[in-house]
């Protein structure tokens, strides 16, 4: 893809999703509830959101010594209440969640929280587990952040044979407003595994408050649901990824920078 005007990116990708989100409700720390989430990224421009909150193996918000449906109950609420907010305010909201692994993260897509309730062995799955049974359902396994680098993660794991693809692009890695906020060289890095494998990329802006950080990915057309959503990436069809004022070609080659409005 050759390098893109503002004016061009927002004919031609006029839907933008933020794919990495977190509530107070589903993890420990986000900071505000699904519902206000929802309303300021719709007030933002954003077409839709993925609401990602840690699940049992992170930072959670549930009380992991539930029962497994009620922990899945307590667990979706913030998704639930964005839903049901998005739904009054004309703004797309799915669910997924971000899977922890000893400090290693996923991003899950294409699934649901009833789905979820159904499949309790996930608890006790290790990274081979979750992307097969995942996958099995038409979800999506995405390694969130692979080369982060922070005191909750004992170190760098890669598992090219258990994920389906890389955030290439996490905004709380360069934008100053966050407290990963540094060089970007951990994106960089990611894009580098992700074609090195072939893997497809992601963005979003692992935003835990309404203080938001203008990432994610912005497609042609409007995503039906989270399974399009994974249809689409894995795919081929064409997006775009942004990282605050910078977009990015799937392939991760830079193609403008500068902010537009892509309210829809």
């Amino acid at each position: 893809m050759n390098h893109l005007s503002t004016e061009e990116i927002g004919k031609r990708f006029p839907y933008l999703y933020e794919t990495h989100l977190h509530t107070s409700q589903g993890s420990a720390c986000g900071r505000n509830t699904g519902a206000e989430m929802a309303k300021a990224c719709r007030q933002a421009g954003y077409t839709g959101i993925f609401v990602t909150d840690h699940n049992w193996g992170g930072n959670t918000a549930a009380d992991r010594s539930l029962p497994w449906r009620e922990w899945v109950e307590r667990f979706a609420q913030g998704y639930r209440d964005a839903r049901k907010t998005g739904e009054r305010i004309g703004l797309d909201v799915f669910f997924g969640w971000e899977a922890g692994y000893q400090g290693t993260e996923f991003l899950i897509y294409g699934l649901t929280p009833e789905w979820l309730a159904d499949h309790p062995e996930l608890r006790d799955a290790d990274v081979a587990t979750q992307h097969e049974i995942v996958n099995a359902a038409g979800g999506m396994v995405i390694h969130a952040h692979p080369f982060r680098k922070e005191a909750y993660i004992p170190q760098i794991r890669l598992f090219p044979e258990a994920v389906d693809g890389v955030e290439g692009i996490n905004v709380s890695h360069t934008n100053p407003l966050t407290a990963s906020g540094h060089n970007g060289e951990s994106d960089r890095q990611a894009r580098e595994y992700a074609i090195a494998h072939g893997f497809p990329m992601t963005a979003g802006s692992d935003v835990h408050s309404t203080c938001l950080l203008s990432g994610g990915m912005a497609f042609p057309r409007r995503m039906k649901d989270g399974e399009d959503f994974v249809r689409t990436v894995m795919s081929g069809e064409d997006y775009l990824l942004k990282d605050g004022e910078d977009w990015y070609s799937r392939e991760g080659i830079r193609v403008a920078g500068q902010t537009i409005d892509l309210t829809d």
